[in-house]
């Protein structure tokens, strides 16, 4: 078991989550301290602007710098890391065309933080023919692994679904003996989530989100926009298969001419369609549904997740569990896993052929 770091900045744009987790890569022997960063509003608008570009483009330099230093600041507030897993900031994601980019130099951070640190975790899997996304998969599996363990969940299928930026919806079977065994996880991005009503929020009203999900409890959703959107041909694609934050832009665009109320009831709704779609692509239906990320905040969110899906929807935390800090705790988890050589996707979570291990490992005094 060793003491890990996981850092995390997803597709929401609104900070870095940093959290503590001990492991040996498969098991979770116990969960830390967590903070977050939140970026301030020139570190946000920049990002913003960073949106969609590769490694090439000259302006990511001056951004990849800005989201090193913002996390080497966290990291500070963690001592006892032995280890840090470092995701970087998504800025285009494009599997099957330019790859991925994940902003941030992890052998900088090692530098900065003067520990080992784990990075660069999805180009390898898209290298062999994955989508690259999600990662969470497994770690879910460990999750409720862990919680059977706890006697906090029966020994069956659940499902976690993340609601960050995108959505993405991991279905495990923790009495399979190890993430990458055939059938033990079957995972997907489901759609947009919260990325399309944060937009929203700061074009329309100058607010991070609508807190609590009181802007889309107090409109009527638009049934023709959401049907159109869930039309779409990517519904129908099986599984597994990834989404760029901004694949869905359509959707912003119709929804452009409703009332803000109207305009966010309507991306809620879009969104819960999504996950329901995605329901037709698991192996079976899981026991309940365990929602994490800050979507679950958003309680005209999970109202209509429980309106839209068969299966109980409940907050991570029912089992025990943090849902604002999972993310970051996972990548504190796979970077154990990569310093171990196992795998951290496999053909039903990313597509990828086999099995794959990704990541990089850059130590303080290299200058890799």
């Amino acid at each position: 078991m060793i003491r890990a770091l996981g850092m995390m900045s997803g597709t929401s744009l609104d900070g870095v989550d940093a959290a503590m987790i001990e492991t040996d890569g498969v098991r979770i022997g116990g969960f830390g301290d967590s903070a977050f960063r939140a970026f301030g509003d020139n570190e946000s608008a920049v990002l913003h602007a960073g949106l969609g570009l590769w490694p090439d483009a000259p302006e990511v330099t001056e951004l990849a710098q800005l989201v090193q230093a913002a996390h080497a600041d966290l990291a500070r507030q963690f001592p006892d890391a032995q280890l840090i897993g470092f995701h970087g900031q998504t800025l285009a994601h494009d599997p099957r065309g330019r790859g991925t980019h994940q902003a941030g130099d992890g052998a900088a951070l090692a530098r900065m933080t003067d520990r080992p640190v784990v990075w660069d975790f999805r180009s390898e899997d898209v290298r062999q023919g994955g989508e690259g996304a999600p990662l969470v998969p497994f770690f879910h599996w460990a999750c409720a692994n862990w919680a059977v363990g706890q006697g906090r969940l029966p020994a069956a299928p659940v499902a976690f679904l993340n609601l960050g930026g995108v959505g993405n919806i991991s279905w495990v079977d923790p009495t399979a003996p190890a993430p990458e065994t055939a059938g033990a996880c079957v995972a997907f991005d489901t759609g947009p989530a919260n990325a399309p009503l944060n937009d929203l929020m700061r074009r329309r009203r100058r607010q991070s989100r609508d807190e609590g999900g009181a802007l889309a409890a107090s409109g009527t959703a638009d049934q023709g926009i959401v049907a159109a959107f869930l039309d779409d041909p990517w519904f129908r694609r099986p599984a597994p298969k990834s989404l760029d934050r901004d694949q869905f832009a359509g959707l912003t665009s119709a929804v452009a001419p409703l009332s803000d109320a109207d305009a966010a009831a309507t991306l809620v709704s879009a969104l819960a369609g999504s996950v329901a779609a995605g329901m037709a692509w698991l192996p079976a239906l899981p026991a309940q549904v365990l929602v994490c990320g800050g979507g679950r905040h958003n309680t005209a969110i999970m109202d209509a997740l429980t309106a839209a899906l068969p299966v109980p929807v409940r907050p991570v935390e029912a089992i025990g569990l943090n849902g604002d800090m999972l993310e970051a705790q996972a990548f504190g988890w796979l970077a154990a896993r990569v310093l171990r050589g196992l795998p951290i996707s496999g053909p039903m979570t990313t597509g990828v052929p086999a099995p794959a291990c990704g990541g990089r490992i850059s130590h303080p005094r290299s200058r890799d």
